[in-house]
């Protein structure tokens, strides 16, 4: 069983910068690919980046070019370095995990496709 615990949320000003991690315990995440969501009150929860286990990342279109996802394999340890913050940026924000052989990588945007999720932590961006 994975555990994956998320840190780094809080307050932040809008154009601003925060850097969100998500550790992973129970298992290396080598063998697993990841993804970071995020849920807004109100509206439905949808993917934000996904990596896969050999490297490969993808990104929504609303935060390419502003957001980075990272997985250091030897911390166990998933990031994402969100710059030029907006308002709409405003949510809990969770990582997630599934066995690589266990999902397709085109589907990553899906969040039926992970098994194991974090408790999420909160992102606030002041206008």
């Amino acid at each position: 069983i994975l555990n994956l615990v998320e840190s780094g949320g809080g307050s932040a000003q809008s154009g601003g910068s925060q850097r969100l991690s998500c550790t992973v315990s129970g298992s290396r995440v080598s063998r697993y690919n990841m993804a970071w969501f995020r849920q807004s009150p109100g509206k439905e929860r949808e993917a934000v980046a996904g990596i896969h286990s050999e490297g490969s990342i993808k990104y929504a279109d609303f935060v390419k070019g502003r957001f980075t996802a990272s997985l250091d394999n030897a911390a166990n340890t998933l990031y994402l370095e969100m710059t030029s913050l907006k308002s709409e940026d405003t949510a809990t924000y969770y990582c997630a995990a599934v066995l690589t052989l266990d999902t397709d990588f085109r589907n990553w945007a899906d969040d039926y496709e992970y098994t194991y999720w974090g408790q999420g932590t909160q992102v606030t961006v002041a206008s």
